[in-house]
């Protein structure tokens, strides 16, 4: 496995409220547990070890920008955040665009799987609040769709 795969993967458990992940890929099994001092180690498995990776210090806090008012829509599930269904194509949603109920919204993806957020209102976005390709935290929110 990649250092900034493990890295990645360490500052997801960091920043989450979980306490223990454990990833198979390829014959490779790691598993990172947050410890009592609050820094997440990966702890190699005996049956597969992997390499050990030490977490970066936190980024200071950063001041929260006043939202725009509306319905939230928060992300379902820890993984990373897509606006497009590829690269190379267009966004799902813009600011500004009508949506209707059951409309997609953005993939994350989380353990190699795509998992498309729909709306849950219909409405305009008012606000995308995380950027393309950035990781995403269970419950966090993702859009404000202004209903109506």
């Amino acid at each position: 496995m990649e250092v900034d795969k493990i890295r990645e993967l360490v500052r997801l458990v960091e920043e989450s409220g979980i306490t223990e992940l454990e990833l198979s890929n390829r014959g490779e099994t790691i598993r990172i547990c947050k410890g009592s001092g609050g820094a997440a180690l990966p702890q190699p498995l005996p049956a597969a070890p992997a390499p050990t990776a030490v977490p970066a210090p936190p980024a200071p806090p950063v001041e929260a920008e006043p939202r725009a008012s509306g319905h939230e829509i928060n992300s379902p599930i820890v993984g990373t955040f897509y606006r497009s269904p590829s690269p190379d194509t267009d966004p799902f949603v813009q600011v500004g665009d009508r949506v209707a109920k059951g409309d997609v919204l953005c993939i994350v993806e989380a353990m190699k799987l795509m998992n498309e957020i729909e709306s849950e209102v219909s409405g305009v976005v008012r606000e995308i609040l995380v950027e393309n390709a950035q990781p995403v935290e269970f419950g966090q929110p993702l859009f404000v769709i202004e209903v109506g």
